[in-house]
């Protein structure tokens, strides 16, 4: 196991800021008008990112805190999603190649979206790239890796997520964010508990894929079964050991969502407010739209609007999504 990851300190989260104006945005804050919902909901559009999702800040704050030197042979990283698109953008624009080591599963359309970046990409048995996740090494690739769950730097660019909230909204009771790797919703706790320590951090998970409520309820990581379905991004078979002492004390609570709520989810996003959401970026929305929590006032953080076009189309028709 690597080293534990410990908080972020506010000052690295303002360095980050600074480091990513002009570059990533500070992206917008919606009201969700939801008729008889007595719950009151913002959200915040982390899809609206030149990249695609939030990832694009804990990408570009760890390669701008390199010396240029250490990228100069190129970077990669164990990515099927998301960070591989945020590397691959941020490659090119600073010239230097990028590998996606994806695994077998990989989604097409962030396979296509690489290709059109330029990333070569390097496909692994599924078993083995998380092994190769775990261990945070890719034997044989060459260049420096990017790891947008376990740096320091990409903790403190996720909580400058936290600060925006918490700087545009008052009387806030919660933060819902999706619960992939932990490192949105651990980034977004360390902005968030020094400046209103009454706001509430809650993960979102799938009910067929919860490792992090597993880990709360037997007090440690454990190994869970588990189905993402088309919501890619969330949902593994373990919390990462690094991050569990961190997400233990910072996040609040789990709520989980099924499938079926989060297509209902992006179909309202995208039918009420004209916003498009992939399937790890509405589960916040779908979570803080169930009646399974106590709160009055949220936000909601869009992670991500990179949806396969086909998957989008039969959601909003009101198919089933596919499993």
């Amino acid at each position: 196991m690597r080293a534990v990851i410990g908080e972020v300190p506010h000052a690295a989260i303002e360095a980050a800021r600074r480091r990513l104006g002009g570059l990533a945005l500070g992206t917008r804050l919606l009201e969700l008008a939801v008729p008889g919902s007595d719950c009151n909901i913002a959200i915040k559009l982390e899809n609206e990112q030149p990249a695609g999702s939030f990832k694009l800040r804990p990408v570009a704050n760890s390669l701008l805190s390199k010396e240029r030197d250490t990228l100069a042979s190129g970077v990669h990283t164990l990515s099927s999603g998301n960070s591989a698109v945020a590397l691959a953008w941020m490659a090119a624009r600073l010239g230097i190649p990028a590998t996606a080591i994806v695994p077998g599963n990989a989604p097409p359309h962030k396979l296509r979206q690489l290709r059109e970046l330029g990333a070569h990409i390097v496909t692994m048995h599924f078993d083995d790239w998380w092994q190769a996740i775990l261990a945070g090494a890719a034997p044989g690739v060459q260049g420096l890796l990017v790891d947008a769950a376990r740096d320091a730097a990409a903790l403190a660019a996720n909580g400058t997520i936290g600060l925006e909230i918490v700087e545009s909204m008052d009387d806030l009771d919660a933060v819902f964010t999706p619960f992939g790797s932990g490192a949105l919703a651990c980034g977004i706790a360390c902005a968030v508990r020094p400046l209103r320590p009454s706001v509430k951090i809650i993960a979102c998970e799938l009910d067929s894929a919860q490792p992090l409520t597993a880990a709360i309820a037997a007090g440690k990581p454990t190994t869970v079964e588990y189905d993402s379905g088309f919501v890619s991004g969330v949902g593994f078979s373990s919390i990462l050991p690094e991050l569990w002492p961190l997400a233990s004390r910072l996040i609040d609570g789990t709520c989980t969502v099924s499938i079926d709520e989060v297509a209902a989810a992006i179909r309202l996003l995208s039918l009420q407010a004209q916003v498009t959401a992939e399937g790890a970026g509405a589960i916040a929305v779908a979570a803080a739209l169930s009646r399974r929590h106590p709160y009055r006032k949220v936000c909601a953080v869009v992670s991500g609007g990179n949806i396969e076009r086909a998957v989008l189309v039969r959601i909003l028709a009101g198919a089933p999504p596919a499993k």
